[in-house]
């Protein structure tokens, strides 16, 4: 029988809650249309409509909730319908950004992955600028900037796939938010919106401004995810300050140190040591890790956030991510097998 994973991969998915779960169940067993006319259809229809208020209310979320299947349908009703051409975008947005956003101006960021703003000018459209990035965990102070946003007369869209759920909402006008990322599950996610006249609408459901029959099961799943709170994060940033103190202790690299990281992500680098072959050294020891995004870990690219962050040997940095599950022992277990990977590449 083969060993339990030690499973240190949550920034690219983390285990469904039992809440949750049992959320799903009955949402399967309501299961009918709820933009169905008939009474089998009305009752699915309230249980949605109560799912997308409590959402909002475990968010601390006063604007409007359009649900999707993910951040990424999110971000994409975001850019593609926004009554503002994108101006503005991070050099270190996840792809699910990028690829809508064309030949907006990219913003650079410092050498701990901050965006660096340029001259208010360029401001006046829709900005894209992520809460916590995928890769690093490095927080943006989206405060100060939506401040400058604002005054330039533009519109702010955050990325809070990594943050919903275990930090507050940064304020924002559009905000996308992943379920599976909390403890809900795949496949359901929300576009939370400020006011309506920020988009253009263009489908048959979610008010006009989606297409497709509603995942009644994944909406009460990502309710009840939400409710679960965020008060796990004390104990992450203490499994993160120990993972970051046995790298170091190895003779790795701590990606971002001094910045303001989230507590559930790490990058860390090995120098001389492959982050693919890393990947597969601790697969074979029951480590599951990853390197970059997880949409785009099976590539050989560099990651373009590393080369925008100017890390010296991006191509030996991987991903340690931490969830609720995540014990002293499970990072125990991860450097002690990190640190012998480096300890043979020295010799």
């Amino acid at each position: 029988m083969p060993a339990p994973i030690t499973y240190l991969d949550h920034a690219a998915t983390t285990p469904l809650l039992p809440a949750a779960q049992a959320a799903m169940a009955h949402g399967f067993a309501i299961w009918a249309n709820p933009s169905s006319p008939h009474r089998a259809g009305r009752a699915a229809r309230a249980a949605l409509e109560d799912a997308r208020a409590r959402i909002a209310a475990a968010l601390g979320w006063t604007g409007e909730v359009i649900l999707t299947s993910g951040a990424s349908e999110a971000l994409a009703i975001a850019i593609t319908r926004a009554r503002r051409p994108v101006s503005a975008v991070s050099t270190v947005e996840h792809e699910a950004v990028l690829r809508h956003t064309g030949p907006a101006l990219r913003l650079a960021v410092d050498q701990v992955g901050q965006v660096i703003l340029p001259d208010p000018a360029v401001l006046g459209g829709l900005v894209a600028i992520q809460h916590v990035n995928n890769e690093t965990g490095v927080i943006q102070p989206i405060d100060g900037i939506y401040e400058q946003v604002r005054a330039a007369g533009g519109v702010l869209l955050a990325d809070a796939a990594q943050s919903a759920g275990k930090l507050p909402l940064p304020p924002a006008d559009l905000i996308a938010i992943s379920a599976h990322k909390f403890g809900g599950p795949a496949g359901t996610g929300a576009l939370l919106v400020r006011d309506w006249a920020l988009l253009n609408p263009g489908g048959g459901q979610e008010r006009g401004y989606r297409g497709g029959t509603e995942n009644l099961p994944g909406v009460l799943a990502m309710a009840a995810a939400l409710e679960q709170g965020h008060d796990w994060m004390e104990t992450a940033a203490a499994m993160r300050a120990r993972l970051d103190a046995g790298v170091v202790a190895a003779g790795g690299q701590v990606i971002a140190a001094d910045g303001p990281r989230i507590a559930t992500i790490g990058a860390i680098r090995a120098p001389g040591l492959a982050a693919n072959a890393q990947l597969i050294r601790l697969d074979a020891m029951g480590i599951a890790v990853s390197a970059g995004s997880a949409c785009s870990s099976g590539s050989l690219r560099t990651s373009h956030v590393l080369t925008a962050m100017a890390v010296d040997g991006a191509d030996t940095v991987i991903r340690v991510s931490i969830g609720r599950e995540t014990t002293a022992a499970d990072i125990d277990r991860f450097i002690a097998a990190w640190a012998g990977l480096v300890a043979g590449t020295r010799r």
